[in-house]
């Protein structure tokens, strides 16, 4: 019988491939025999991580990517499918936030600075549609493979202080269920396109946020605890399976989705 989750020679591009969370799963899949091909702007630690995946035996390679270029993905996806020939999967991990698109507890509305606003839509929703564009064509033209975006917890619910992020976030909810849609029905039922929302993990975005220097919660970080059933952050590890169903044969008839790994916090109401 054959094993649906066989990821062996999978050709998966992940932006934001330095980040704590991206780095974690392209090993994981790399691990796995699949071609992990890691995308930010770090190239320095980018470069680290390859070489770790490599020294463990795993196939990856770095390359430098602006998400919000279009020039900058079609580069790196000419150079994808010149060395492997396909792209299987994309996972958009790329993402982040700006001081000035929050509202701190003791600010306003009108605090809001509208330019940091902006950036922050454009990293973390224009960044994900742009690589998608230029990464579906070879998918569309192979009749095959798997898109997961990142959303979030903030998708779902409008949390104090986060309104940029949040509303970002649940634009990639929608686009994801849009985009499923759309490929479906104009090009092929063989292309899935999913989401993940993870709920709290320590990245270097949210440690301050969450934790004190000695390792104690903040204010926030004891809320968010409070507010999840597990009473503790996630691992990343914990969502490799995940990603791994999501890009995987076990999948096949899944999509327009998103996948929520959160140790309940979404499902708790008081």
């Amino acid at each position: 019988m054959k094993n649906l989750f066989d990821i062996k020679d999978y050709v998966v591009v992940i932006t934001g491939g330095t980040g704590v969370l991206g780095c974690e799963i392209g090993k994981y899949l790399a691990l796995l025999g699949a071609h992990v091909v890691l995308l930010g702007r770090k190239e320095e630690v980018g470069k680290e991580i390859v070489s770790d995946i490599q020294q463990q035996g795993g196939d990856a390679m770095f390359m430098q990517c602006d998400v919000m270029n279009l020039e900058s993905c079609e580069q790196v996806c000419k150079a994808v499918l010149e060395k492997y020939g396909k792209v299987d999967a994309l996972l958009n991990a790329a993402g982040g936030n700006m001081p000035g698109a929050t509202i701190s507890p003791t600010g306003t509305f009108f605090d809001l600075k509208i330019e940091e606003f902006q950036k922050v839509l454009n990293l973390n929703l224009t960044g994900t549609v742009i690589p998608t564009q230029i990464f579906l064509k070879p998918m569309v033209e192979a009749g095959k493979g798997s898109i997961v975006n990142f959303s979030s917890m903030a998708a779902f619910r409008p949390m104090t202080r986060v309104m940029g992020y949040a509303a970002a976030k649940a634009g990639i909810s929608n686009f994801t269920a849009f985009l499923a849609t759309e490929v479906a029905k104009k090009f092929t039922t063989g292309i899935r396109v999913n989401a993940i929302a993870p709920g709290f993990f320590l990245t270097n975005q949210n440690r301050a946020l969450l934790t004190n220097e000695d390792g104690s919660l903040t204010e926030r970080g004891a809320d968010v605890i409070r507010q999840t059933p597990f009473q503790r952050f996630g691992k990343p590890e914990e969502l490799f399976g995940t990603i791994h169903y999501l890009i995987s044969d076990a999948s096949s008839f899944v999509t327009g989705t998103v996948a929520v790994v959160d140790g309940g916090f979404n499902a708790f109401a008081m």
